[in-house]
């Protein structure tokens, strides 16, 4: 591929991390995800050939090292690998800041989103015994085990108790995840729980939210106010009058 011929090294870093998928395979690795199947379960629309040479890619720059696992083969964030912790944040941020937010009218797997509660689990937080939770979204279903030390997600209940379901449409999770709306919100949009009531009050602080959940948007805010200076600049302003 033609490079973009320039010395400054934001271009330089550019031509290896600007590709397509590049930044959510090493957001992944950041994750904890070190094993192929892990990394394209974050990423469920990669390719297996285009997450390889995603892969290699970074492999070849020093970005990413691959190991000999005991279950086979493994990916590391090498130091220089590591560093791209401030750039992927830095995009989380400006993302979840400056661009408009509506579930509903988005595109969204819902994969992804299982994916990062079951990595978010806060373990201290859990029943004593183990327990499955059942989501049922948008006709698919899953099942999260939840342990005292372990999260997985699973695509049949692996034989645990199964007292706590939710049901929803996924706008109305992701909403909530990503901190666009509270859960209280969230079941005014549907998300429904059904269990004993200890659990369901519970449910909602068994997980820490999306890592930028507390950032807000801020783009409307600052549209508003540019709106209500425009206005004001452009009011006719009354010519004082004297009286006689």
């Amino acid at each position: 591929m033609t490079g973009y011929g320039q010395f400054c090294s934001i271009a330089r870093a550019h031509e290896v991390l600007g590709g397509r998928w590049t930044l959510l395979v090493v957001r992944e690795l950041l994750c904890g995800s070190n094993r192929f199947n892990d990394i394209r379960r974050g990423i469920p629309r990669i390719s297996r050939t285009m997450l390889s040479e995603r892969l290699q890619a970074l492999t070849f720059v020093g970005a990413v090292a691959r190991i000999d696992g005991e279950h086979g083969p493994e990916y590391a964030l090498t130091e220089a690998g590591k560093e791209l912790a401030t750039l992927v944040g830095a995009l989380g941020t400006w993302g979840q800041r400056w661009l408009p937010r509506s579930a509903k009218n988005e595109d969204n797997d819902l994969e992804p989103l299982l994916v990062d509660m079951q990595r978010r689990v806060r373990f201290a937080a859990l029943p004593k015994h183990p327990i499955v939770v059942r989501f049922e979204i948008d006709r698919e279903c899953r099942f999260m085990l939840l342990k005292a030390d372990e999260a997985s997600l699973c695509m049949h209940n692996p034989g645990f108790p199964e007292p706590l379901r939710v049901r929803l449409r996924l706008p109305a999770l992701v909403s909530w995840w990503r901190g666009d709306a509270s859960f209280a919100q969230a079941q005014r949009m549907g998300l429904e729980l059904t269990g004993p009531k200890a659990l369901m009050r519970a449910f909602p602080g068994w997980f820490d939210r999306y890592q930028f959940a507390e950032i807000g948007p801020v783009a409307q805010k600052v549209d508003n106010a540019a709106i209500a200076r425009s206005r004001t600049a452009h009011t006719p302003q009354r010519a004082a009058t004297s009286r006689p």
